[in-house]
């Protein structure tokens, strides 16, 4: 039988180096010069230490980290917080009224998101939010595709719960935060990681709303390192590890718990 495996091993061992190998590149393309690395050196080098001085001394890295981290903090902790209780209200509160409402919420997925820029750009000078973590996150607060994860697998939480709490006294909202919450926790943990990295990786919205360096994203940090007359790749590749850590630490820390959501799994 394990002879039988031998090949399928083999050929995941091939897809699994395939997967890694761009992370392990871009590692080692941050401790080379530029010059070593245009031309496909991928063993580690001496250069960190300087590639470091370098992006410190022509970007704003730790004010562009924080700005990330703020950014994408407070959408994520406000996306599944009204995202969460729309789709908790649409499925277990449910009737024709509410369903031709979602089946209505669910057409603005089929609009692109280019097409509602200039709009949204208005309504955001207007409002005085330029250059602020409102006009960054106001946008996409609420999505239709979260609202959408949230109703989905709110079939699965056991309505029994809810009888037996409001037997008991409780009221809608505790109901939401006491029962609701710590049994959708799977389905919260997804939501959080996509919600965390859309936000994070954004980079077309804060470039429009941002118009001051004070205020840009690590995205927008990696474009301007790419954007020279000459690119330090060595630079360029640090910047990209330094922009991939938190996205990877907030998947490495959710990651079963992000599967069990995306599944519908209910605890």
């Amino acid at each position: 039988m394990q002879r039988r495996l031998i090949p399928t091993y083999i050929f995941l061992a091939i897809v699994s180096f395939f997967s890694v190998f761009p992370l392990y590149w871009m590692i080692t393309a941050a401790t080379n010069k530029s010059l070593e690395v245009a031309q496909g050196k991928i063993w580690f080098g001496t250069n960190l230490v300087e590639n470091f001085k370098n992006l410190t001394g022509t970007e704003p890295l730790w004010t562009s980290m924080g700005n990330s981290f703020l950014y994408a903090v407070v959408q994520t902790l406000l996306c599944l917080f009204i995202c969460s209780l729309a789709g908790y209200g649409f499925e277990l509160y449910h009737d024709k009224v509410k369903d031709k409402l979602f089946a209505v919420l669910l057409l603005g997925m089929m609009i692109p998101q280019v097409a509602t820029m200039i709009p949204l750009f208005r309504m955001i000078s207007a409002g005085n939010l330029l250059n602020t973590v409102w006009g960054f996150i106001l946008p996409t607060i609420s999505t239709p595709f979260m609202i959408m994860m949230f109703r989905q697998n709110s079939r699965n939480f056991p309505i029994d719960i809810m009888e037996a709490a409001r037997i008991d006294g409780l009221g809608e909202f505790q109901i939401f935060f006491r029962m609701y919450m710590p049994v959708m926790r799977s389905t919260f943990a997804a939501a959080a990681v996509i919600t965390f990295m859309n936000a994070w990786n954004a980079y077309l919205w804060p470039k429009v709303v941002m118009t001051r360096n004070e205020a840009q994203t690590m995205p927008m940090l990696i474009a301007n390192l790419a954007s020279g007359y000459t690119t330090d790749y060595g630079v360029l590749m640090l910047g990209v590890l330094f922009c991939s850590i938190p996205t990877m630490i907030i998947f490495f820390v959710l990651q079963k718990q992000f599967a069990e959501g995306i599944t519908g799994a209910v605890k």
